[in-house]
């Protein structure tokens, strides 16, 4: 069974040389309230609530409003990197068992938990120079892009409230095979995959807008 291990949120931003993050997220106690797009009072989109972004120009918004990463994947970096990864610990909002995140379909919904929170598969995350300085690791936004498993973006299609071992499930799945793997390896050096991807209808006009010109 798919399953949430932890939800994780950044309580804070942290200094990262001239960058302030909130990539440091720590596994909440407490169930944590996920936001659906809506007018945006005091500044807040969509997203888990009481989560801090400090580039809003890079992180987060609707089509970027939760961030998921396999527990399963994390266990293997640990094994390559020789080094503790906790859950969080790449910045996701959600550490999640039994699921294969970057084999899903970009479109694909999935119900969370039983307080009716149903979330849209995006995106990819893409490495950014943030993430290398918070791992600290040498080399670290090739050897990520080189092993495929990014973790995917999800925007909020119904909002609720989510906690650790809530149940994962499959609402629907698009007729189409563009995963989450798919699109990140389009994006991070084969182009040619590109047109490939104008018939996955739910990526973000950003990614859509670089397919079009290669159609």
């Amino acid at each position: 069974m798919a399953s949430v291990l932890t939800v994780n949120k950044a309580a804070s931003p942290i200094d990262l040389g001239r960058r302030r993050s909130g990539i440091d997220k720590r596994p909440s106690t407490e169930p944590l309230e996920v936001r659906a797009p809506g007018p945006r009072k005091g500044g807040l989109g969509s997203g888990v609530v009481g989560d801090a972004i400090c580039d809003s120009k890079h992180h987060g918004g609707d089509d970027q409003a939760v961030y998921a990463y396999a527990r399963e994947d994390l266990d293997r970096w640990e094994g390559d990197l020789d080094r503790e990864l906790t859950n969080g610990m790449f910045g996701e909002n959600l550490t999640t068992s039994g699921l294969d995140v970057t084999g899903l379909l970009i479109g694909e919904r999935l119900s969370v938990g039983g307080d009716g929170l149903v979330l849209e598969v995006t995106s990819p995350r893409t490495p950014c120079q943030t993430f290398v300085q918070w791992l600290g690791i040498r080399g670290w936004m090739k050897t990520f892009t080189a092993a495929g498993v990014p973790g995917a973006y999800f925007r909020v299609i119904h909002p609720g409230t989510i906690r650790g071992g809530d149940r994962i499930d499959v609402l629907s799945r698009p007729d189409h095979n563009v995963t989450v793997g798919t699109v990140f390896t389009a994006l991070m050096g084969d182009s040619d995959l590109l047109p490939t991807l104008a018939v996955a209808d739910a990526l973000p006009e950003k990614i859509k807008a670089l397919v079009a010109k290669r159609t």
